[in-house]
């Protein structure tokens, strides 16, 4: 399912404090070198248009939370609303950023082993055509990298409406990270209002009756 056009927040709106570029960012990322403390850190990747990490780091300030977003449009957007939520609840304390781009790096080179809370990617791109899969957000080297920094007992949540997405990935972490367990299945809850969902794209399938497939893992 395609993303719907975004506007980007108004150009007077300053968002330094929430958005950064990959090559702004400390050498080697963490709570501390993000925001200063030793909060649990978790990482969204893809964040689109921001639900997720607004929701989630409001509802979890003793959690710090990032979130990399490959289209600077996108991540802008997610950047906004970050920003705008802090401003509505009046907290002090700023325990989310979106960075403008590829995570793979990221996590490949820049954050330490076992010292990541909980890794999200919610509704990937598909990457539908055969030869384009090697582009998809969770592929080998991504599981292999998302097991690394995760600490024992740390969260891998993996949503997406694309069944063969799903498969693939269930079976590509069984053959590669056995150290993730059994897939931990993730029920859908009732919204209470309008935006009361993981993303705007779990809002999209259920409106549209598309299945979405759920599942969250726990490293061992």
């Amino acid at each position: 399912m395609p993303r719907s056009p975004i506007k980007l927040p108004p150009a007077s709106l300053d968002l330094s404090e929430v958005l950064r570029n990959v090559d702004d960012l400390p050498e080697k990322l963490s709570s501390e070198s993000l925001f200063g403390n030793n909060a649990p850190l978790e990482i969204e990747i893809g964040s689109g248009k921001g639900l997720f990490i607004t929701t989630a780091s409001a509802a979890n300030p003793e959690h710090n939370f990032l979130g990399v977003e490959i289209m600077a449009k996108y991540a802008a957007h997610s950047a906004g609303r970050l920003l705008s939520s802090r401003m509505e609840t009046a907290r002090a304390n700023l325990n989310a950023i979106m960075v403008s781009g590829n995570a793979e790096p990221l996590l490949k080179d820049r954050i330490e082993e076992n010292s990541i809370e909980a890794v999200h990617v919610y509704f990937p791109d598909p990457w539908w055509k055969k030869r384009h899969r090697k582009r998809r957000v969770v592929n080998e080297a991504s599981i292999r990298n998302i097991s690394k920094v995760l600490r024992p007992g740390g969260r891998f949540h993996f949503w997406t409406d694309v069944l063969d997405y799903f498969e693939n990935t269930v079976e590509m972490i069984a053959e590669l990270t056995p150290e993730f367990g059994i897939p931990i299945p993730e029920e859908e809850t009732a919204a209470d209002h309008d935006l009361d969902y993981r993303t705007h794209f779990e809002r999209r399938s259920i409106q549209h009756q598309i299945p979405v497939y759920r599942v969250r893992y726990e490293r061992r």
